[in-house]
C-alpha cells in the first residue's frame, strides 16, 4: 500500500487512515482533499503516514452537483 508523508499533496479526495508514532495515539481515519497536503502532526511532527483506504469524490467536483448538471 501507498503511504503519503506530512507535506505531500493529496493525490486523491477520499478517506486515508493514518498511522502515528504508536506512543501518543493509535490509527485512525481523517478525509483529505486532492491538492491539499497532508498535514503534520502535533505531537509526533513528521511521523505519521496517510494510506488511502477509500476515494470518493470532493462534493464540489461530483458531476450530479456541478453547476453544469442542472443548467
Amino acid at each position: 500500500m501507498v503511504q503519503y508523508r506530512p507535506g505531500q499533496r493529496v493525490p486523491k479526495s477520499g478517506i486515508y487512515r493514518v498511522v502515528h508514532d504508536q506512543a501518543h495515539i493509535e490509527a485512525h481515519d481523517v478525509t483529505a482533499v486532492i491538492g491539499e497536503r497532508f498535514p503534520p502532526c502535533h505531537r509526533c511532527g513528521q511521523h505519521p503516514r496517510f494510506m488511502l483506504e477509500r476515494a470518493a469524490h470532493h462534493l464540489d467536483t461530483h458531476p450530479a452537483f456541478t453547476r453544469h448538471a442542472t443548467e
